[in-house]
């Protein structure tokens, strides 16, 4: 009998959090022909604020024999695809991927950008079909184009679930998330069963982006506005009528959750007519009171957290249950874990039991994101870390702070700044 993926004696690790893109002109031939002259003046005026998007370690979004090659020494059997590169129309500005189309001609402009972009995963995923999963990418701006986008995308073979931005409080041009317009499309997620994913990222569009603090702030807030999106879920009542819909809060790290909850496990139950609360029973209404479980119920129900997981995430695995965490790289990020991630991963998850590290490295992200574990057992039987390997402890690393976005106990994606050319 064949070995499978969770009886091998090494773990088939799939990262949930890697970013990928094509180079600014390899989008040209996924846009229609009449917007190839646009393109042509777009890219040609246009200059990326990021540094890994110019230099060297660029190619490692497209090249696929490189990133291959990476992931093997990396000991990564399969990947999720989320955005990096710039996508057709996008503007020049550090929140460049973060910020929604403020206007209908914008929102044109960038959707055909977003278009290009699905088109091209499809290519790329067919380069390592096995290896790799995208996510069909919209705009919440125009709900009917989003649900002929996920339409398009459920009958490709390489998408894995549907990426939706975050939306910014105030945003005076894209109503948020708990708003009933965006009902078709979380039926719909349901109906094809499509993993909800939303990764960190959202900036103000009226916040003042000329004042000293203004990028320290953007980047220090970027998880934030992500972060109420499951709150919104849950008090709209969308995991009430769609108990089998899936939400992954993305490279947001995971210990706000359970604060989260605690917040609104306090608050609900005053906040239902039932309860006849004077201060506040003021504040529920229809979608509260049709609440049929606790907001911890639904959230370890229908939520999944995927995270570049460290030691000090161990409370949230015994409070949402393996079944609901899974590990990311950040490849190819100079943050993220690689080259080093099989360090990483014994960091955060030598004294897990071999049951729940199955799970977190690859199990739920088979299953929420359609790839053939078994297919990929025999890459992992090469490259991945062995079980005795992963429950090895590490010796103390030094390393004490447990914020989700600090630096690392290892070089991390910092070595690959080895190929960056020198700057004068």
């Amino acid at each position: 009998m064949a070995a499978t993926w969770d009886t091998i004696d090494r773990y088939v690790v799939i990262s949930t959090d890697t970013h990928a893109g094509a180079d600014l002109y390899g989008y040209k031939q996924y846009l229609p022909a009449r917007l190839h002259d646009e393109f042509d003046a777009w890219a040609k005026s246009y200059v990326s604020p990021f540094d890994d998007l110019v230099i060297a370690t660029a190619n490692r979004n497209w090249d696929h024999e490189f990133r291959i090659a990476e992931m093997d020494a990396d000991g990564v059997a399969g990947e999720v695809l989320l955005p990096n590169t710039v996508p057709p129309f996008f503007p020049t500005t550090p929140n460049i991927t973060i910020s929604l189309p403020r206007t209908r001609d914008e929102f044109e402009k960038r959707w055909a950008g977003v278009q290009a972009h699905n088109r091209w995963q499809v290519d790329f995923c067919s380069l390592a079909p096995t290896r790799r999963r995208g996510l069909i990418q919209i705009f919440p701006n125009d709900i009917d184009m989003a649900l002929q986008e996920i339409r398009w995308g459920a009958e490709q073979q390489c998408f894995g679930g549907v990426l939706i931005p975050p939306v910014s409080p105030g945003d005076p041009h894209v109503a948020p998330l708990f708003h009933t317009r965006y009902e078709p499309v979380w039926a719909l997620c349901a109906e094809l069963d499509l993993t909800v994913v939303q990764h960190a990222g959202a900036g103000s569009p009226e916040m003042p982006m000329d004042q000293p603090a203004s990028n320290a702030v953007l980047i220090t807030e970027m998880a934030l506005w992500a972060q109420r999106t499951l709150g919104h879920l849950i008090l709209a009542g969308v995991f009430e009528r769609y108990p089998t819909l899936r939400f992954v809060p993305t490279e947001q790290g995971t210990l706000w959750v359970q604060q989260q909850l605690a917040v609104l496990d306090a608050m609900v139950p005053t906040m239902k007519s039932e309860a006849h609360n004077r201060t506040y029973g003021m504040f529920g209404g229809s979608s509260v009171d049709a609440l049929t479980m606790s907001p911890s119920e639904y959230a370890k129900r229908n939520c999944y957290l995927a995270a570049e997981l460290m030691p000090y995430d161990a409370p949230m695995i015994d409070f949402m249950g393996a079944d609901h965490i899974m590990w990311g790289s950040d490849y190819p990020h100079e943050e993220g874990f690689t080259p080093h991630s099989k360090l990483a991963i014994r960091w955060a998850l030598h004294n897990r039991s071999e049951e729940e590290c199955r799970k977190i490295l690859g199990g739920n992200a088979g299953r929420l994101y359609r790839f053939d574990l078994d297919a990929l057992a025999p890459v992992a039987e090469k490259i991945g870390p062995t079980v005795v390997e992963v429950h090895t402890p590490l010796a103390d690393t030094g390393y004490r702070a447990p914020a989700a976005f600090g630096y690392r106990p290892f070089e991390g994606g910092l070595a690959l700044k080895r190929l960056a050319p020198a700057r004068g």
